[in-house]
C-alpha cells in the first residue's frame, strides 16, 4: 500500500487548504480512509474519516470547518480545510484501513499563522 499526501503549506488564520491523498496497491473502493494530524509535542489524533460507503466522522474541533471526501474512480481522498486556526498547525497524515491492515502516508505539513 502506498499513500501519497500533498497540498500542505503555510496559510494565514481564516484561510483554506486542500489536502489530497493518492492511494495505490489496495482495493481503494472498500478501504476505510482517514486523515490524522500530529502537532509538535502532542500525540497523533484523528481529524476525519470516511467509510467505503461515504459515511464521515470528524474530530469535534474541526466540525463545520473541514470536509473529507473520496473519489473511488481516482483512488483519492481529500480533506478540504476552511476557516483554519493556528491550532490546526500540524503534520497531517493520510491513513487507510483494509483487511485488518492500517497504512500511513508520509505526512504533509500544515502551518497556520495568526
Amino acid at each position: 500500500v502506498q499513500l501519497q499526501a500533498s497540498g500542505g503549506g503555510l496559510v494565514q488564520a481564516g484561510g483554506s487548504l486542500r489536502l489530497s491523498c493518492a492511494a495505490s496497491g489496495m482495493i481503494f473502493r472498500i478501504a476505510f480512509m482517514g486523515w490524522y494530524r500530529q502537532a509538535p509535542g502532542k500525540q497523533r489524533e484523528l481529524v476525519a474519516t470516511i467509510t467505503s460507503g461515504g459515511l464521515t466522522n470528524y474530530e469535534e474541533s474541526v466540525k463545520g470547518r473541514f470536509t473529507i471526501s473520496r473519489d473511488n474512480a481516482k483512488n483519492t481522498v481529500t480533506l478540504q480545510m476552511d476557516s483554519l486556526k493556528p491550532e490546526d498547525t500540524a503534520l497531517y497524515y493520510c491513513s487507510s484501513y483494509q483487511s485488518g491492515v492500517r497504512s500511513w502516508g508520509q505526512g504533509t505539513q500544515v502551518t497556520v499563522s495568526s
